[in-house]
């Protein structure tokens, strides 16, 4: 895999930055144990990369993406998107910043059962400024045949595309998937993840793509490795593999 290590973090334009981390700790107590989820992560995040964060469960990956998406906050340190700043922001700041800005796509598809893929993805527009139309997004990632199918006449990567036209209906600028392929087949995640590769170049959406699976590694721009709540890493690859290059 033509990775490059980097002692430092690597710029990939002289654009400022989407995300800009500094000093970001996440700690747990239970009981009378403190988990360090996090420990003083800097990090920058810049418009039209393609990131895989990498590393074993339980490493800190899920929890930096929830902090950069707003889904949680960090016990120190700060997270700025552009120019606002987003620790310290309150929950009504964060809902519009995940309103308006990002996108998600998780392991499990979370669909409403009893609607269909385009009622699912239509939900969205509903609180989105300037969406897409549903058809569209379904469009998008190749479901214009299964637009009135509901969730349980969808195969799982079906549901898996159905998800990610929900997170992209809005025109995100950001799209954070946590272990998108972690519940499907060798094939079907190839599927997927080739759809992201598109969604990335076509749409330009800043995407991050955490997994421990270190095939998915040789489509990104950078790779962050995370290891015990610490960046250990930092890879930029000259040469990013497509989708249907990779194998693991």
């Amino acid at each position: 895999m033509p990775l490059e290590a980097a002692g430092t973090e690597v710029t990939p334009s002289a654009a400022e930055p989407v995300f800009r981390a500094r000093g970001l700790t996440k700690t747990y107590r239970m009981g009378e144990v403190e988990v360090h989820a996090l420990r003083r992560i800097d990090l920058d995040l810049f418009a039209g990369e393609f990131v895989v964060i990498l590393g074993p469960s339980g490493g800190g990956k899920s929890t930096l993406l929830n902090i950069l998406g707003g889904l949680d906050v960090p016990t120190s340190g700060e997270v700025i998107f552009r120019d606002h700043k987003l620790t310290g922001a309150d929950e009504t700041e964060l809902t519009r910043f995940r309103r308006e800005h990002v996108g998600f796509v998780f392991q499990f598809y979370n669909l409403i059962p009893s609607l269909t893929a385009r009622e699912n993805v239509a939900l969205v527009t509903e609180i989105a400024s300037s969406p897409m139309a549903a058809e569209e997004a379904l469009h998008l990632v190749g479901l214009d045949d299964r637009l009135d199918h509901f969730p349980a006449q969808l195969s799982g990567g079906e549901q898996q595309r159905v998800a990610i036209a929900r997170a992209i209906v809005k025109r995100p600028d950001v799209l954070l998937c946590d272990e998108p392929t972690g519940a499907l087949d060798y094939a079907t995640g190839k599927i997927v993840l080739d759809l992201l590769a598109r969604i990335n170049r076509d749409l330009g959406t800043t995407t991050v793509v955490i997994t421990h699976n270190a095939a998915i590694a040789a489509m990104a721009d950078r790779v962050i490795r995370i290891r015990s709540g610490e960046i250990v890493e930092i890879l930029h690859n000259p040469n990013r593999m497509s989708p249907d290059q990779l194998e693991w």
